[in-house]
């Protein structure tokens, strides 16, 4: 199992950012990942920085969102799209992209993919997939 670092994230998408402006070849996932990267030009500057990127600090203390965090939730929520994995979340997303469009509802189904990932780890029990998809259905309404 493929367990990237920090880096390697902010390198891979410093990477797709630099291959889609260049007109390069993109892999599959470089394809996915510029396409949010297209969503999100406020990330441009940070994206055509590699060295910078590597050396930036985003703690919370620091008060300004991680663009690396942000973009590797897009990607993880298009993945469990994509397999409908956890079950549920395909039909669940679908409905809130009919309401909201496609970016929005990957907004909110990161509010409950944080919320879930967040009770996890300070209650120290697995994600619980079930209360996360509910979570996304509930902002269908």
């Amino acid at each position: 199992m493929f367990t990237p670092s920090s880096d390697d994230v902010r390198r891979f998408f410093c990477e797709a950012y630099r291959k889609q402006r260049s007109g390069d070849i993109l892999s599959p996932m470089d394809a996915i990942a510029a396409d949010w990267i297209v969503q999100h030009p406020e990330y441009a500057d940070v994206l055509s920085d590699a060295e910078a990127a590597l050396a930036r600090d985003y703690s919370v203390e620091g008060g300004q969102a991680n663009p690396f965090l942000h973009l590797s939730m897009h990607l993880s929520i298009a993945e469990q799209v994509s397999i409908d994995q956890p079950p549920g979340i395909r039909a669940a997303c679908n409905a809130l992209t009919q309401r909201l469009g496609a970016h929005d509802a990957h907004h909110e189904i990161m509010e409950c993919l944080g919320q879930m990932i967040w009770t996890s780890q300070r209650n120290g029990v697995p994600p619980d997939s079930v209360a996360y998809v509910e979570c996304v259905r509930a902002r269908c309404a």
